[in-house]
């Protein structure tokens, strides 16, 4: 069998992405299937000896990266205007897990949650049977969807350590080992999917995470750790002081790590982090005002904040960016001016020590408690950054913004049935920029107020075909548990 593993990006990016890159190797590993790893970058030429396509899934735009591989190989869009001649389509990762929905008139099928121990079963039933055969046959694997179907998101048992399987200069994380050591998140932000469409909170064996540190080592200086929590391993500090104690020995170790949680940072945390060259860090605090923090469930304190921050700048780094939110739910000017303050008091307290606000804006995403969340006009966004840009400015503090015109676009996609669909390939052919979108939804009279204005708690959504845990009765009681904030 032939395989295409397509990666809807540029090449840097799937090299850096080791959860696709994984199910690469998983494939190469299986007998009698010839793998060939594409990406939008790659020279494609099309190939009608193409027997399964894969897509990796991995942000809510990818589809745009999709569409234009499937262009480029001459393969319909739709799956109703394929043939028995054309390959299997099919596709995985985070955005098909919390919502298939906007994609199952492009693809045959798709895997729902995580896909290392799947993906094997899968590959071997295309690989033995033809194209009908093979549809009828998956339906009976759980994780598979098709439309129309409840599917079950399936969660593994984490045993064999997932890495990076390559290890080059094209890697956007260029030479650099990666590593997950552990899965899930324990803290459940209200907003994030990453958080609960992994629960629950998994983590690596101590001994595994070692021996793949080792393999690493063997193959490059550069080393990262990669996890939504990794600091909540029971053996956190085992495996920082086993870096460290190599570091120290005389080796030469690169040590990256993606995010400090601001309630977990230690100082031999930080020292090992310095040895390990990195000079900079993040830590994520969504808001500023302690009454926000506590209704999006992001259970730390300023005081835990400001000794995050100390404890960074008197073990050596030489500056911290702070992750940040606005938009969220019930956001008032005095939410937002607590930024101010909040900047005023670090930049006090941390002479010298560099300081940069990270502001993305709030996108309500399936599977979370937030779900049913309205999302905040796109002018009063845009206000609220010139405001914060403004006044951080003048406190010293260098500020970064996302793009609300883009968030309210992934607000749309996060959250659509099928119906979005044929906006997808009028955008895409229209050149993927927002102007396509605007013209698109006018000239297709498609209706994205549901999408923005969110969801009742009555009403069916578009992705309550995927069975995942929590239910959803399980959110809205969370939702309603952490209303009792909004007006603390």
């Amino acid at each position: 069998m032939n395989l295409l593993m397509a990666y809807p990006a540029k090449e840097e990016f799937a090299l850096s992405s080791i959860g696709f890159m994984w199910l690469c190797k998983i494939a190469e590993e299986t007998n009698e299937i010839n793998v060939t790893r594409i990406s939008t970058d790659t020279d494609i030429v099309r190939n009608n000896n193409i027997d399964a396509i894969a897509f990796s899934m991995s942000f809510d735009f990818d589809y745009l990266g999709m569409l234009e591989i499937l262009d480029k190989l001459n393969i319909p869009f739709y799956k109703s205007d394929r043939g028995e001649k054309y390959p299997l389509i099919f596709a995985g990762g985070p955005v098909i897990t919390t919502n298939p929905r906007p994609y199952e008139d492009f693809l045959d099928f798709m895997i729902i949650g995580d896909g290392e121990g799947n993906f094997r079963n899968i590959l071997n039933i295309i690989n033995n049977n033809n194209k009908e055969s093979a549809l009828n046959k998956l339906k009976d694997i759980e994780g598979v969807y098709f439309a129309g179907r409840k599917t079950k998101k399936v969660t593994e048992k984490l045993e064999r350590v997932i890495y990076s399987p390559i290890v080059n200069n094209n890697s956007y994380f260029k030479n650099t080992f990666i590593i997950e050591t552990a899965r899930g998140c324990m803290n459940r932000c209200a907003f994030c999917t990453a958080s609960y469409t992994n629960l629950p909170f998994r983590n690596y064996d101590y001994e595994k995470i070692i021996e793949s540190i080792d393999l690493g080592l063997s193959k490059t200086n550069k080393i990262a750790l990669l996890g939504a929590q990794i600091s909540a391993h029971p053996k956190f500090n085992n495996i920082m002081k086993y870096i460290r104690d190599k570091i120290e020995s005389g080796n030469n170790i690169q040590l990256g790590i993606s995010s400090l949680r601001a309630d977990s940072v230690t100082p031999e945390m930080v020292q090992t982090l310095v040895l390990g060259g990195q000079k900079n860090s993040t830590i994520a605090i969504e808001a500023a005002s302690e009454r926000l923090r506590k209704f999006i469930n992001k259970n730390i304190t300023e005081k835990q904040i400001l000794n995050a921050v100390k404890i960074s700048r008197e073990n050596g780094l030489k500056g911290l960016k702070v992750y940040s939110m606005i938009g969220i739910p019930s956001e008032t000017q005095k939410d937002i001016d607590e930024f101010i303050r909040l900047g005023k008091k670090i930049k006090s307290e941390n002479k010298g020590f560099n300081i940069e606000f990270s502001f993305s804006t709030f996108v309500p995403k399936p599977n979370t408690p937030f779900q049913w969340a309205k999302r905040e006009n796109t002018k009063s966004l845009e206000s609220k950054q010139k405001y914060l840009e403004k006044e951080l400015s003048k406190i010293g503090i260098k500020s970064k913004f996302s793009s609300p015109k883009w968030d309210f676009w992934q607000t749309v996609l996060s959250r659509a049935d099928k119906n979005i669909t044929p906006l997808l390939v009028y955008v895409y052919k229209n050149g993927g920029k927002i102007g396509a979108y605007k013209s698109g939804i006018k000239e297709l009279n498609i209706d994205i107020n549901k999408t923005i204005d969110g969801y009742d708690f009555t009403e069916e959504l578009p992705w309550d075909c995927i069975e995942i845990e929590p239910r959803k009765e399980l959110l809205i009681k969370e939702y309603n548990r952490l209303l009792k904030f909004v007006n603390e």
